[in-house]
């Protein structure tokens, strides 16, 4: 009945990766957002909230309950920034420092179970497709 419907495709896919990533991100007491923003903010540190929202593409109220979340966890930190006081940067903690090779590795090791079960070049190729829709529609 909904073999031709995008939204109930993308909507059960997403559905089962999240179960996957959660599953992956749960030893490190992380939900999956909280997780990839924790990432960014390890790639990047120093963006600002706002950044983090548009990169992840998120809401920015979204974005600040993330924060919060991972703020109240210990692994990050907002501090202003030097150019505006009215600005605010995010900032990884040691504790996260301490945990971004394993949790870099947690989400590599999803991956690569993914594309052993459907295949590297039909993953890439999903991924890819994905991206040029959601970037198509906004």
């Amino acid at each position: 009945m909904f073999e031709h419907c995008l939204y109930f495709n993308t909507t059960a896919l997403a559905r089962v990766v999240e179960r996957e990533w959660a599953a992956a991100f749960k030893p490190f007491d992380l939900t999956p957002p909280q997780a990839f923003m924790l990432r960014l903010v390890l790639s990047r540190p120093g963006l600002s909230p706002h950044e983090l929202a548009s990169e992840l593409t998120i809401a920015r109220p979204t974005a600040t309950r993330l924060l919060d979340g991972l703020q109240n966890l210990g692994f990050v930190e907002r501090r202003q920034a030097e150019f505006d006081a009215r600005h605010w940067e995010v900032h990884p903690t040691a504790a996260a420092r301490k945990i971004q090779t394993a949790l870099h590795a947690a989400s590599g090791e999803v991956t690569q179970r993914i594309q052993r079960e459907i295949g590297k070049e039909h993953f890439a190729d999903t991924v890819r497709k994905v991206r040029d829709v959601c970037s198509a529609l906004k």
